[in-house]
């Protein structure tokens, strides 16, 4: 039984850490401009079949070489999202900005079904396909990759935010936007760099995923959901917390699946969000807001 829940523990945590970085893209975004933008999902899709087409064949790139271009091209597709789809809506309601980026995955997902169609892809794994044995539990060495990539990428987030001129201009601007504008500072910039810096998150979590899970035009729906079910569970304005959301998403899933029924995973999971918004709705590791009149 015991080695059955580390094995549990150890896919939950793979799961959790890919649904931790779409997570923190929500929580980036949200905290830079007051808006949920639902196409995420398709920044992790893009990432990773930019990666594959990017390397595919022989006249491919080195997998090294792909992974950087993917990133710059979905760096690309976020900073023009904002610039070309969400400044333009400055000022509207948060409901028109949801349809807005709603509106912008369905373009994206249908650009991606024009261009790749409707097969399914994937990486080759980094470091080799034999398993890893811990106990009588068993690891893919391509889930450490996972693992610890989303570790690095948390950390360096963390450090960007705390300990850069450019990462606290970027805080500035999601506390005040009218007195970071009196500094000087450049909040439409600030807020391309975050959409940039959002989208990149993302495809790097795609292509660290598409060795094991495969990746399609539609991956991003699902993964999107996930994500901004990790954000709201761990609290939308915490960036870490919308970390921490990811990987305890990812092991109530696993545990449930392997205890439950797999059938279940995706319903527990989001029975345990509503039950967190109905008794806690800034979420588990949020800051209830204060408005005072």
């Amino acid at each position: 039984m015991f080695d059955q829940i580390l094995q549990f523990l150890l896919t939950g945590i793979t799961v959790g850490s890919t649904y931790a970085l779409v997570g923190l893209g929500f929580a980036i975004i949200y905290n830079a401009s007051d808006v949920v933008n639902f196409s995420q999902g398709e920044f992790v899709m893009i990432g990773g079949m930019s990666a594959v087409a990017l390397s595919a064949g022989d006249t491919g790139l080195p997998l090294w070489a792909a992974a950087i271009g993917a990133v710059l091209i979905t760096m690309l597709v976020g900073m023009a999202l904002q610039r070309f789809a969400i400044a333009p809506a400055r000022g509207a309601s948060v409901v028109t900005t949801i349809i807005i980026t709603i509106g912008a995955s369905i373009f994206l997902r249908g650009v991606a079904l024009l261009v790749w169609g409707k097969d399914l892809f994937a990486l080759p794994h980094f470091s080799g396909e034999e398993p890893i044995q811990i106990g009588n539990a068993t690891i893919l060495p391509q889930s450490l990759w996972v693992m610890g990539g989303a570790a690095a990428l948390v950390m360096g987030a963390q450090y960007f935010f705390n300990h850069t001129t450019l990462g606290k201009a970027i805080l500035a601007c999601s506390c005040n936007k009218t007195a970071a504008h009196l500094v000087g500072i450049n909040v439409g910039i600030m807020l391309l760099v975050a959409y940039g810096m959002s989208a990149a998150l993302g495809a790097m979590a795609g292509i660290l995923v598409a060795p094991i899970t495969f990746s399609s035009y539609d991956t991003g729906v699902m993964l999107g959901l996930k994500g901004f079910s990790a954000a709201i569970l761990g609290g939308m304005g915490n960036p870490m917390g919308a970390v921490a959301g990811g990987l305890l998403l990812g092991l109530i899933e696993s545990l449930s699946a392997g205890l439950i029924s797999s059938g279940y995973k995706d319903a527990i999971g989001f029975i345990i969000l509503l039950l967190v918004l109905f008794f806690r709705p800034s979420g588990l590791f949020g800051k209830a807001s204060v408005d005072r009149v």
